[in-house]
């Protein structure tokens, strides 16, 4: 079956998609449903990163030397700029290394809340990465004393490339960073990059601990206050794409991972000096058993918590794509935090050297190697990371790899699509993915149980400019692209125009009236809909079945 000429699969048992010949109606609404925007903004180009003040509604856009404040209630308000650009000393320096000009630049690539008023801004500065201090209340960077932006090293906090995959995240006022860390983008970290000198700390340099990896996301989770009360036990998550080395394959095999670090590691005393002591990684495997079908290469993670308060409910919703495939094929899958740290709770692999392969270690030392010290192993004596036992770090130092993996089914899959950003909405009967396309589209899915329903397809930006941002406020979603900015309603069955699309998003709890020629929201009628029956009476209460394909298995 075909959706403008693009195949569309489901392939999770029991799950359903629906949608209508041509997808006419979806993406009709495209035009109602971008509210401001898409807006481009003269001279600047090439935004790459977004951080929103909640409080403000202030965006502030990363862009090709400059940094943008955008009021996101008026995005046809002319936004205030900084130019932060390389001296052309510089810049023909960069060139003559065998850089190009374009990239001899200084892409902003890092914005980060440090909490004090200020924001912390990293650019690739002409393959020198430079990070430099921003006033939120007057918008300018602060200044040496003779008049100069004051800024420090941005090596291993970002890119040197403007298109190199990163990923950052600040816990507790520090930042925490996966990315290159030299000029030739060979080698990679994951570090603490801020906070006391003693306490930055890096990956080790093994092909063992990362693989010519692609990060794609990270995300900083506090364990429960009740059982952590110094915050020793919370811990970060880095997500990303490497080098299977224990896969022996002719061609080299990519595998999807998540890694986890303790927020309180300060390092080994002698061993991992200066080097993470509960660095664990695992595989995840999206893959559809009856089809036989994997998606091996991560594009991006959304990190959802479920039930406020509750840390245990996070989940983390994964797109996918593979390199096996001869077409775009793009899939969601859901790992849960509790069947990760399940799987780091587990069995190592070890490699053997004779033989160069990954096979099950001898049991491990005490305490376990890759646990954080809570109050219950301070307890025992290990204060800090520094007390550990020779034998736990050497361990930990050689069996960074899980026996088993993370694995979850996919709950969509749409060949002929590819997605590069995903965003969920929680509606409390169910999540609505928000997925971006390389063409420039939103498309909104509907997930309610094992049901998933295609909603919208909304053209926002021209189809050669790629989707790169999408974040989620006040029931909108700010949309970015290298070149454009645009607003869009992103929560509500009032932005479903017909009786048809609202159909679609019946397991969502949306109700078509004829009266009012309205869709809106149903608080009578508590449901937990079947496979596909909700969707189907109300389809046929918009007078027939005929123009929606099922695909069920």
């Amino acid at each position: 079956m075909t959706l403008n000429g693009r195949i569309v699969l489901l392939l999770l048992p029991a799950s359903l998609l629906f949608f209508s010949p041509g997808g006419s109606e979806a993406a009709s609404l495209g035009g109602v449903d971008i509210t401001l925007g898409p807006q481009t903004f003269k001279n600047v180009t090439d935004f790459s990163t977004f951080l929103l003040d909640r409080s403000s509604g202030v965006l502030y856009l990363g862009a090709k030397d400059a940094i943008l404040a955008v009021d996101t209630n008026n995005l046809n308000q002319q936004p205030r700029k900084i130019v932060w650009d390389v001296p052309e000393d510089k810049r023909k320096s960069c060139v003559a290394k065998g850089k190009t000009e374009v990239d001899c630049n200084n892409y902003i690539r890092l914005l980060e809340f440090l909490g004090d008023g200020r924001i912390y801004v990293c650019g690739t500065y002409a393959f020198d990465p430079h990070c430099a201090f921003l006033e939120q209340s007057s918008f300018t960077l602060e200044k040496t004393e003779d008049g100069g932006i004051k800024t420090e090293t941005g090596k291993g906090k970002c890119p040197f490339e403007p298109a190199q995959h990163y990923t950052a995240v600040m816990a507790s006022g520090i930042l925490y960073t996966a990315a290159t860390s030299n000029f030739l983008g060979t080698l990679f970290d994951i570090s603490r990059a801020t906070g006391p000198e003693q306490e930055r700390i890096r990956t080790e340099r093994s092909i063992n601990w990362l693989n010519d990896p692609e990060f794609v996301s990270s995300a900083f989770i506090e364990a429960s206050a009740d059982a952590n009360p110094t915050g020793d036990d919370d811990k970060i998550y880095f997500f990303f794409t490497e080098m299977a080395k224990e896969y022996e394959l002719y061609t080299k095999v990519k595998v999807p991972r998540v890694a986890r670090v303790c927020k309180s590691d300060v390092g080994g005393m002698k061993t991992l000096q200066r080097r993470w002591t509960t660095f664990l990684k695992a595989q995840l495997v999206c893959e559809d058993k009856s089809s036989d079908r994997r998606f091996n290469v991560l594009k991006d993670v959304f990190t959802v918590l479920h039930y406020a308060g509750d840390p245990s409910s996070t989940h983390f919703y994964g797109l996918f794509t593979s390199q096996w495939e001869p077409e775009d094929v793009s899939a969601v899958c859901i790992f849960s935090l509790t069947d990760i740290n399940k799987v780091m709770d587990g069995s190592f692999k070890e490699l053997k050297k004779n033989c160069d392969n990954w096979m099950n270690p001898e049991p491990p030392p005490t305490p376990r190697p890759g646990q954080c010290l809570n109050s219950a192993l301070k307890a025992e004596g290990f204060e800090s990371s520094l007390k550990l036992p020779d034998k736990v770090l050497t361990f930990v130092r050689d069996h960074p790899l899980m026996e088993n993996s993370v694995t979850a089914a996919p709950v969509l899959v749409r060949r002929g699509i590819g997605y590069t950003k995903l965003a969920v909405t929680l509606t409390g009967r169910g999540a609505v993915l928000h997925l971006g396309t390389d063409r420039g589209e939103i498309h909104k899915v509907a997930v309610v149980g094992q049901n998933t329903t295609l909603l919208q397809e909304s053209p926002v930006f021209p189809s050669n400019e790629a989707v790169n941002n999408i974040l989620l406020y006040q029931g909108w979603a700010l949309v970015g692209s290298p070149r454009s900015l645009a607003r869009i309603q992103a929560e509500g069955c009032a932005l479903f125009s017909s009786c048809m699309v609202c159909a679609r998003a019946r397991g969502l709890g949306c109700v078509w009236s004829n009266e009012e020629e309205a869709c809106s929201l149903s608080e009578k009628d508590v449901f937990s809909p079947g496979p596909g029956d909700v969707v189907d009476a109300a389809l046929k209460k918009c007078g027939s079945l005929d123009g929606r394909f099922i695909f069920l298995h």
